[in-house]
C-alpha cells in the first residue's frame, strides 16, 4: 500500500512538473492576458484619441476650436455610428495650458443644438441646448481642469472635469435636407463659440474648420496602434483614482507614465495577439449581450441601462464600475449623454425578425408606425457591421422624417427599405447596402415623448423580403 501511494505521489509530481509553464511562457501569457483587459478598459479613451488624431493630422483644426461638417454626414465620416441627419460639430478642448475653456451655445432661436460635453473617458459632463442645462436659453459652459480651486465667475455653467482633454459633440438640427435648411442650420451652428476663460473679456473669433470632404476615419484599429493611442492618453492625463489598479498591468505592456512606449518585437507580437482577442471578446458581447427594449424584440437599448446608470453617476457608485459594458459600448459608439432620453433616444438592431444577421445582399423592410413619439424627428441609419461606421461608398446612409419626398402609407406609417437595389417605386424610402458586407441599424428619436417609454408605441422588427425591381 505504501509503495502504491509513493508511486502515485511521484507520478503526480512528475505530471505537475511537466505541465508547469516556463518563465518565458508565463511572461508571454501575462502580457497577452493584460493586453485583452487593457483593450476592454481603455477603449473609451482610445476612441477619443483616434478622433483627436484624425483632426490634428488630416485637417487644419486644432484644440479649443471647432471642427465641423458643412453638410449632413456621408460615408467620408468614419466615426462610430454617427447621425447623418444633422450638422455635426466637434470642439476638442484642452485645459492644460490655457486653463478653463468656455463653450458658448447660442439660444434656440432660429435653430437649436443637441450637444454633449465629455471628458477624455467620454464620461458626460453636461448636455447642452434645449435638452441640456441651458434649456434652450443659451449658455456659457465652462470646462474646468482637474483640481481647479478658483472661484467660477457668475454667468457660467461650471463643468468640473477630471481630465485635461475632452470634447463637445454638437449637432445643429435640420428642419429638412433642402439646401436652404442645411445652410440655415450651418449658419446657426457658426454662432457657437469656444475660447479660454482668460480671454472672456474680449473673446477671439472662434476658428471653424470644415471636414466635409475628409475621410475622417476614427474606427477602432485592433492592432499595435491601439496601445500607442492608449499610451498617449496615459502620458498626458492624470491617473484617476478608480483606475489606479491598471498602472501595473499597463506597465507590463510597456505603457508607463514618463517613459517611452517602445515594445520589443516579442512584446509587440503578444500585444497583437491580445488586441485581436479583445476585439473578438467585444464582438461576441455586442452580438449576444445587447438588452432588448421591448419584450421578444430585436430592438435593443443602444447603451445598457446598467452602464447608463453608472455613467450618469460619474462611475462613482461604491459597488459598481461596469468596465466590460463600457468597453462594448465604446467599440461601436462615441460620446456620453448626461440625460439619456430627454434630447434623444437610440434603438439598435443587429438581427432581423427571424434572428438572422443583416446581409447586405438581401432586402429588408422596416414598417414605421404612424405617430412616431417625437417632438423633433426620427431616423433610421445603416452601418457597417464590422466597423460600426457608415457603409463606405454608399450614396446615403439613412432616411428620416425630415426627408420631404419620403412616401407615407394611407394610415400614416412609413415603409423603409434596405438592400443593394432600390425597390421599384420605393427609391425615396431606400437605404443602400453593400452586397459584400453585413450591416446593422439604429433608429433615432429626437425629443422623444411618453409613448416611447411607456411602450404604447411599438417599433416592429425588420423583415427580410424579396426584392421587387
Amino acid at each position: 500500500m505504501r509503495k502504491t501511494v509513493f508511486a502515485f505521489l511521484m507520478l503526480s509530481a512528475a505530471t505537475t512538473t511537466a505541465a508547469a509553464f516556463t518563465p518565458e511562457e508565463l511572461v508571454s501569457r501575462t502580457v497577452e492576458r493584460r493586453a485583452v483587459e487593457a483593450v476592454i478598459w481603455g477603449i473609451p479613451a482610445v476612441n477619443y484619441d483616434l478622433m483627436l488624431q484624425e483632426m490634428l493630422t488630416k485637417t487644419k483644426g486644432k484644440v479649443n476650436q471647432i471642427l465641423y461638417w458643412s453638410r449632413p454626414l456621408d460615408w467620408h465620416n468614419q466615426t462610430l455610428t454617427p447621425n447623418p441627419d444633422a450638422i455635426y460639430l466637434m470642439a476638442f478642448t484642452d485645459t492644460k495650458s490655457v486653463g478653463p475653456v468656455v463653450i458658448e451655445v447660442p439660444p434656440a432661436e432660429g435653430g437649436s443644438i443637441n450637444g454633449n460635453i465629455v471628458n477624455v473617458w467620454q464620461m458626460a459632463l453636461e448636455d447642452a441646448g434645449p435638452s441640456g442645462a441651458d434649456q434652450g436659453k443659451g449658455g456659457k459652459y465652462l470646462v474646468l481642469p482637474p483640481g481647479y480651486k478658483d472661484k467660477v465667475p457668475d454667468g457660467y455653467i461650471p463643468l468640473q472635469s477630471d481630465t485635461f482633454g475632452g470634447y463637445a459633440l454638437l449637432r445643429s438640427n435640420l428642419a429638412s435636407h433642402s439646401d436652404a435648411d442645411i445652410a440655415k442650420s450651418v449658419e446657426y451652428a457658426r454662432r457657437l463659440k469656444v475660447y479660454p476663460l482668460s480671454q472672456a473679456a474680449n473673446p477671439p473669433e472662434t476658428v471653424f474648420t470644415d471636414a466635409k470632404d475628409v475621410v475622417f476615419d476614427s474606427t477602432i484599429k485592433y492592432d499595435e496602434s491601439f496601445f500607442k493611442s492608449l499610451d498617449r492618453v496615459v502620458q498626458y492625463e492624470p491617473w484617476l483614482s478608480r483606475d489606479r489598479a491598471m498602472i501595473d498591468p499597463l506597465r507590463s505592456l510597456g505603457i508607463e507614465k514618463g517613459k517611452t512606449f517602445s515594445p520589443t518585437p516579442a512584446v509587440a507580437k503578444q500585444l497583437e495577439a491580445g488586441v485581436k482577442e479583445g476585439k473578438e471578446w467585444l464582438a461576441e458581447k455586442y452580438d449576444s449581450g445587447l438588452v432588448p427594449f421591448y419584450d421578444n424584440s430585436r430592438w435593443n437599448f443602444a447603451g445598457s441601462p446598467e452602464l447608463v446608470k453608472s455613467a450618469q453617476a460619474g462611475y462613482d457608485e461604491p459597488d459598481a464600475y461596469p468596465v466590460d459594458l463600457r468597453g462594448v459600448a465604446y467599440s461601436y459608439a462615441f460620446v456620453g449623454l448626461k440625460r439619456m432620453g430627454t434630447g434623444q433616444f437610440y434603438l439598435i438592431s443587429v438581427k432581423d425578425k427571424a434572428g438572422q444577421d443583416f446581409e447586405g445582399a438581401q432586402t429588408y423592410r422596416l414598417s414605421v408606425p404612424a405617430d412616431v413619439p417625437v417632438q423633433q424627428y426620427w431616423s433610421l441609419t445603416a452601418y457597417d457591421r464590422e466597423t460600426h461606421a457608415l457603409i463606405r461608398n454608399m450614396a446615403r446612409a439613412s432616411r428620416s422624417s425630415q426627408i420631404a419626398d419620403l412616401k407615407k402609407n394611407k394610415d400614416g406609417s412609413v415603409d423603409i427599405f434596405l438592400g443593394p437595389k432600390a425597390p421599384k417605386g420605393g427609391e425615396a424610402n431606400w437605404i443602400p447596402t453593400d452586397p459584400d458586407r453585413k450591416f446593422e441599424v439604429m433608429f433615432r428619436l429626437y425629443a422623444p415623448t411618453k409613448a416611447l417609454f411607456d411602450k404604447s408605441w411599438v417599433l416592429p422588427d425588420l423583415d427580410r423580403i424579396e426584392a421587387k425591381e
